[in-house]
């Protein structure tokens, strides 16, 4: 008996509202020409048209015209205006650990010469246009290309309407219908099907009336060639003549190549089996693309059975449905381009939804579980990446959690699971959103208020904000509830507080109970969080004390093999070990950490590392290498909307040793050395705090 491979074959489609990409000469030159006289540029057409793919395109031609390059950011898998500038700023490298991140996004690009690239914008069209006109309000060098079925209505926009391709004009000779775009794009994609296609004589003429009838729409030609697996090229234009009769008062323009893009949508659905259809429907709530394993988890029901499941999305991947697998570190997955997602999801029977509602939510809450990263794991870092992968599905499981009431508590438990994943990720406001969102309609005497409070609480802190009141509620509410968790939790909250607030004997006392506590309830990760907090506040005051928690943590980590946060633990022995004076110690541990964060793409972890080796360097008075070292941090440290000066445990020895190499190098040599270590690219300034080549 065969073996069903995991992996789907890959296709030749790529991710936007059109697979394929030829030509466009005259587009990208226009493109060129408006990005030299406006700040704001929007691609408009209709779905199925190409401007994504036009976009990226322009983006990949165009990064040296910008010295800060180009950035895109892709919007199609996000439904919730309060979530644009968080997706901006992840596009930008920026951790949004403010509140207010339109004002940080502003403040990050007001020197930069940058194109930023929108794309998919009329679902957030509002949004959008908000956003647009305080970054364009706000900036003097920044430009943007944004792509939308309509303009944004923003002041100084120009709007460019990208085109069908070009298709051939009745009397044009073989040679000549073989060079309009539209039929070179059906050529190219056929081939694919059929090897060896080519536009002759033979058959020119019935391609030239193919490629007229689909009015010359990318997605549409992609669509139709797949049909040429089991068709010739002449029964396929019989077949689309049938298909795409459209009332004589349909006029040109716009509205007729809408009505050709959805009729060959239908036509398409109705090519596929019923599995397959059903298969369609369900896969167009991945927002964010799907592997096997959970589409064999999720959509199976209703006249779907899980052992057809592979051959089901084979099958999708051959009518070109369902893109083919794209390799991804978190595994293969697949995904549909937008308009094609669309369509699926207004086909899907109200009571088929409602089951596949559930079976979702109930999916992405165990997922949620399955990778927190605040858990002393030895598998964090994939954790980090599989979160990374499926976040715009979680982001629709919150969305239908927080729809009906009785689902509320989920999503609350959800959104509180991932806290850590937030903050690591440098998604704070994303997650304090949906954290607000649940709190502010879940049960005031509940577990998952308590729990909700508390994962707010912790990201306020790291925001700045007060993290007082947060943290009153959830103790009151998580003694009158009586739950042991939960009261652990709430008491780990206000030591938390109390600490912020500069109370240091009452929050490290709090922060020594809820150890206890969590001890006594054997749950070893929120041991491993209290014992991270403790060691890093208690460094300035009790270094001794620091590193007796630091040390606990890092055994705990190593019996557990548990790398990112053996790394923080690491971290927080090195900080004991500075102000304790110990330099060497504190340089062996700083320079490991700081390899390991910069293997793993961990932003928050790496200025922390490179800002002690610059202390341990002015203390040894290699000041100019401090100073290098205290720019490089700074650029680091900008990234996250981030600094020294602002955390309790850093302030003072940052000052300190600013302040001593300006003194010994002079105010003129300081600086000089402080911009050279701030135009190190990120390797650089890795090598060169680690004192490698």
């Amino acid at each position: 008996m065969p073996v069903k491979v995991r992996n789907l074959p890959a296709a030749d489609l790529r991710q936007g509202d059109s697979c394929g990409f030829v030509g466009r000469r005259h587009e990208i030159s226009q493109v060129r020409r408006l990005l030299a006289q406006t700040r704001l540029l929007t691609l408009t057409g209709v779905g199925g048209v190409g401007k994504t793919r036009l976009a990226r395109r322009v983006s990949e031609i165009l990064p040296q015209r910008y010295r800060d390059g180009v950035r895109l950011v892709e919007l199609a898998t996000i439904d919730d205006e309060d979530l644009l500038a968080p997706a901006v700023a992840a596009a930008l490298g920026i951790q949004d650990r403010t509140p207010d991140l339109e004002a940080l996004l502003i403040e990050h690009l007001a020197d930069k010469q940058l194109l930023l690239v929108l794309d998919n914008c009329e679902h957030l069209l509002g949004a959008c246009a908000r956003l647009v006109r305080q970054l364009l309000h706000g900036t003097s060098r920044v430009q943007i290309l944004a792509t939308s079925r309509q303009s944004l209505g923003v002041y100084g926009e120009r709007v460019l309407p990208v085109p069908s391709l070009p298709t051939p004009q009745p009397g044009d000779s073989t040679r000549d219908i073989a060079r309009r775009d539209a039929v070179r794009l059906f050529a190219e994609r056929a081939a694919t099907i059929r090897p060896g296609f080519l536009v002759d004589a033979a058959n020119a003429q019935a391609v030239a009336r193919l490629a007229r009838r689909l009015d010359g729409i990318p997605l549409a030609i992609e669509l139709a060639a797949v049909r040429l697996r089991t068709t010739s090229v002449e029964d396929l234009v019989n077949e689309l003549d049938k298909r795409l009769e459209f009332p004589a008062e349909v006029s040109p323009g716009t509205l007729a190549r809408h009505q050709t893009l959805r009729a060959t949508m239908e036509w398409s659905f109705g090519l596929c089996s019923s599995g397959e259809r059903r298969l369609w429907e369900r896969l167009s709530m991945f927002p964010g693309g799907v592997d096997v394993e959970t589409a064999e988890a999720v959509c199976p029901g209703q006249g779907l059975a899980r052992e057809d499941v592979l051959d089901l999305m084979m099958g999708l991947v051959d009518k070109s449905v369902l893109c083919g697998a794209e390799p991804h570190h978190a595994g293969a997955r697949h995904r549909m381009l937008e308009t094609i997602r669309a369509y699926g999801r207004e086909q899907m029977p109200a009571a088929e939804a409602e089951a596949l509602r559930e079976r979702y939510i109930d999916h992405y809450r165990r997922l949620a579980e399955r990778v927190r990263v605040d858990q002393v794991e030895p598998d964090q870092l994939d954790r980090m990446r599989k979160l990374k992968s499926e976040l715009p599905n979680v982001r629709v499981a919150l969305d239908l959690c927080f729809a009906r009431p009785a689902d509320v508590p989920a999503g609350l438990e959800i959104a509180s699971e991932l806290w850590a994943n937030w903050l690591v990720a440098g998604a704070l406001s994303e997650g304090r959103h949906w954290l607000k969102r649940g709190l502010a309609i879940v049960p005031r005497s509940s577990v998952a208020r308590a729990m909700g409070l508390w994962a707010d609480g912790l990201l306020a802190f790291y925001q700045g904000d007060a993290a007082a009141a947060g943290a009153r509620e959830c103790l009151e509410l998580a003694r009158r509830l009586g739950d042991e968790g939960a009261l652990a939790f709430a008491v780990q909250l206000s030591g938390v507080a109390a600490l912020s607030e500069g109370d240091v004997e009452a929050g490290l006392a709090l922060l020594e109970e809820a150890r206890v506590r969590h001890w006594a309830r054997g749950d070893v990760h929120a041991v491993g969080v209290t014992l991270y907090v403790a060691a890093l506040f208690a460094a300035t005051m009790r270094p001794d004390r620091a590193a007796e928690y630091g040390e606990e943590l890092v055994t705990l980590c190593e019996k557990r093999n548990a790398t990112l946060f053996g790394a923080y633990a690491l971290y927080a022995v090195g900080m004991a070990r500075w102000e304790q004076g110990d330099l060497r110690q504190t340089e062996a541990k700083m320079r490991e950490v700081a390899a390991f964060w910069a293997a793993a793409d961990d932003r928050w972890g790496l200025p922390q590392s490179l800002e002690v080796l610059a202390w341990t360097a002015g203390a040894r008075g290699r000041y100019e290498r401090a100073a290098r070292l205290l720019g490089a941090a700074h650029v680091l440290w900008e990234a996250v909307a981030a600094s020294p000066a602002r955390m309790r445990y850093q302030a003072r020895s940052h000052q300190e040793c600013a302040e001593r190499a300006r003194r010994a190098l002079g105010a003129r040599a300081f600086t000089a050395a402080f911009r050279d270590g701030t135009r190190l690219e990120l390797f650089q300034a890795v090598a060169y705090a680690l004192e490698e080549p």
